[in-house]
């Protein structure tokens, strides 16, 4: 398994993409998540989050920060919406918190959580922009946490219920659902890496955690299927390639277990019904009759997370056999320190249209930076825009090549709570000022800007 190329100057690949290289009707948008930006963590009914919990551990988010305000975007959607609106964005991903609209994850609604999504949602609408609805971005009620959260079997029904009362109120307005966002991130880090909410590291917690998630997957599928009949149901994979730090045989079998875990555990048995060859004995213990063929429901698009290569090395103390590598120092990074590698992002895309045969929508795609104002209060971020440039070009090369791409959405809309990192690293087109929660436009937002202009005008 090679090493990619080395590219040391992000401006060597930045070709325009060319109108007329995407599909007709291709769909440019922004995501972004529930607890990353709404804030209002204590109002209006809304009960715990695993995140509220895990973002008061001492040591877990950088600067001690919480999701608590956020970019306040509870209050300030309208604002938002008319950002969107003047980006010129055909659609908005975003998600609905499960603790908002069930406080305890399951039972009573709290009808003013659901009041709020109405209001965006019908809101989005009135500006000419198609909501996509996510069911899951990482924040479980707290409440079901108490009972075992993932690793509870009976959390599939939980999920099932709950993506019900969604369908039922919104699926006359909404028909894009997706059900998870990046599952093996919330699982992989949940629940075998310590990293992230619920800040378990152990095996077999894990192995249950991905199995119930495949369930609940599955039951929601079934369940948006008869209630909305108009639905348009997928599900958000990050996928990455995978290399190894070394060619030691070790490093290159842990780079192996990384894509097995990373890539392919969840959309291989939503897919084609069965576990990848290195999962399959260990997930084995946790099915019963019949699970697989509840797990691997019809979908009708698959959303893609990517923003670079990850790299491997073995680590034989590990809950799965396997540590992060460092990529090579003479890769391009963004400010964050995320390799820059735009011909992965075409070769995955040509890869995934092919292994499930489904359309592809690039559901998050974007770069990490440091960006502050300058002594004018403009905010230049000429780094995100080659990325982008690049990125965008590189869809269209993967278009090119035969690989079905629908749709680009570009995170984040805005500046936000990016989990461990706090509110250190952001990737908005929009600056938002954390001590008076102002917005400010980035340079990156014109460029996104022209470019849907650019691309979306007719011939």
């Amino acid at each position: 398994m090679p090493n990619p190329p080395i590219v040391t100057d992000a401006k060597t690949v930045t070709a325009e993409l060319q109108k007329g290289t995407l599909p007709k009707g291709f769909l440019w948008g922004s995501s972004t998540s529930s607890y990353q930006i709404e804030g209002a963590a204590r109002e209006d009914g809304r009960g715990a989050s695993i995140w509220d919990s895990f973002c008061r551990q001492k040591g877990r988010i950088g600067n001690g920060d919480t999701g608590d305000v956020a970019c306040d975007h509870y209050h300030r959607y309208a604002e938002d919406i008319a950002l969107m609106r003047d980006l010129g964005l055909k659609a908005y991903r975003f998600s609905t918190a499960w603790p908002r609209v069930l406080p305890l994850g399951r039972g009573a609604a709290n009808e003013k959580g659901l009041d709020f999504y109405d209001r965006l949602i019908d809101g989005v609408l009135e500006a000419g922009i198609e909501p996509w609805l996510c069911l899951y971005h990482w924040d479980l009620p707290q409440s079901l946490d108490d009972l075992g959260g993932w690793t509870n079997r009976d959390i599939a029904g939980w999920f099932a219920d709950y993506a019900a009362l969604i369908a039922r109120r919104y699926g006359d307005r909404v028909k894009r659902f997706a059900t998870f966002n990046e599952p093996s991130v919330a699982i992989m880090f949940g629940y075998a890496m310590g990293w992230n909410a619920p800040g378990v590291a152990e095996r077999s917690s894990y192995f249950k955690a991905v199995h119930h998630l495949n369930l609940a997957h599955g039951r929601a599928v079934d369940v948006i299927r008869s209630l909305v009949p108009a639905a348009s149901i997928g599900i958000v994979h990050n996928r990455q390639q995978v290399y190894p730090e070394s060619d030691k045989p070790e490093d290159i079998h842990a780079a192996a277990l990384l894509d097995t875990h990373w890539n392919l555990i969840f959309p291989d048995p939503q897919n084609f019904a069965a576990y990848p060859a290195l999962a399959a004995a260990d997930m084995e213990p946790y099915q019963q009759a019949g699970d697989m063929a509840q797990i691997c429901r019809p979908t009708d698009w698959f959303g893609l997370n990517h923003y670079s290569p990850i790299y491997a090395r073995a680590d034989a103390g590990s809950q799965l056999g396997f540590a992060w590598g460092k990529a090579p120092d003479e890769i391009a990074q963004t400010g964050i320190g995320w390799p820059i590698y735009p011909d992965a992002f075409r070769e995955i895309l040509i890869d995934t249209s092919k292994r499930y045969g489904l359309p592809v929508y690039v559901t998050e795609n974007g770069c990490g930076d440091k960006d502050a104002p300058d002594a004018a209060g403009n905010i230049v971020d000429e780094r995100r825009i080659d990325y982008l440039r690049a990125y965008t070009f590189a869809l269209g090369e993967a278009v090119k090549a035969g690989a079905d791409v629908r749709g680009y959405f570009v995170w984040s809309l805005l500046d936000n709570f990016e989990w461990g990192a706090g509110f250190a690293n952001r990737f908005g087109l929009v600056y938002v000022d954390f001590d008076t929660l102002k917005r400010t436009p980035k340079a990156s937002a014109h460029w996104y800007a022209a470019t849907i202009r650019r691309l979306s005008s007719p011939a």
